[in-house]
């Protein structure tokens, strides 16, 4: 009998420690209300409308940002196939002691089923291409342009450095010109395998430095 009551007792108490964990996790997650930006289409080739949400927790105050891609069900309800919280940079990183990281919210496309991440970087802009393939969204290609100005405005001497890298066939080209000038100064190309692709629920906003 005396075994009896201390087992419930130790299961009690398990219990109470449970719930206030629980209802803590749950406040969390339910913190990002705030929606910035939202996208649809059809992503996974099925003829139906997907969605892509981001939404900002505005509790915490670094300001984190939640991408959430919805997939159709065949029953046309929409069913979460990914969410992350570490593709977007949070807009006052606590590394920056409240300060703004300088960079506006990525924006998100969706185009012929291929799902587009366009964001800001320093000194210039970064486009990554996703694909649906084998439940994943892959990262297949990335397009990214910088440019070398430290006047704070745009010159005839100015030079734009533009990079394409198609991951599926590891072929990375560099091309950098003048400002107006229709002639690439230099064109640089070499192969980089990545293999197994990128998927966007692994992909952190740190890994703009990768490419």
């Amino acid at each position: 009998m005396k075994r009896t009551n201390k087992g419930f007792y130790l299961y009690f108490i398990f219990i109470l420690i449970l719930a206030p964990m629980s209802l803590f996790a749950q406040s969390i997650k339910n913190n990002y209300t705030y929606l910035v930006r939202e996208e649809n289409g059809d992503l996974n080739h099925d003829g139906k409308m997907d969605k892509i949400t981001v939404k900002m927790d505005t509790v915490d105050e670094s300001r984190p940002l939640r991408l959430q891609i919805f997939l159709s069900k065949p029953n046309g309800k929409l069913m979460v196939a990914v969410s992350s919280d570490k593709i977007i940079e949070p807009q006052y990183p606590a590394e920056n002691h409240g300060k703004f990281n300088g960079y506006q919210i990525p924006n998100f496309f969706i185009e012929k089923g291929i799902l587009k991440v366009w964001s800001e970087i320093k000194g210039g802009n970064i486009t990554y291409h996703f694909r649906y393939n084998n439940s994943h969204f892959e990262l297949i290609y990335v397009d990214k342009l910088t440019y070398d100005g430290t006047k704070g405005y745009i010159d005839e001497n100015t030079v734009f450095t533009e990079t394409k890298f198609d991951l599926n066939t590891g072929i990375r080209t560099e091309s950098c010109e003048k400002s107006g000038s229709v002639k690439a100064l230099k064109v640089r190309k070499k192969r980089v395998l990545i293999r197994p692709l990128p998927k966007i629920q692994d992909f952190k906003f740190s890994d703009k430095n990768l490419y």
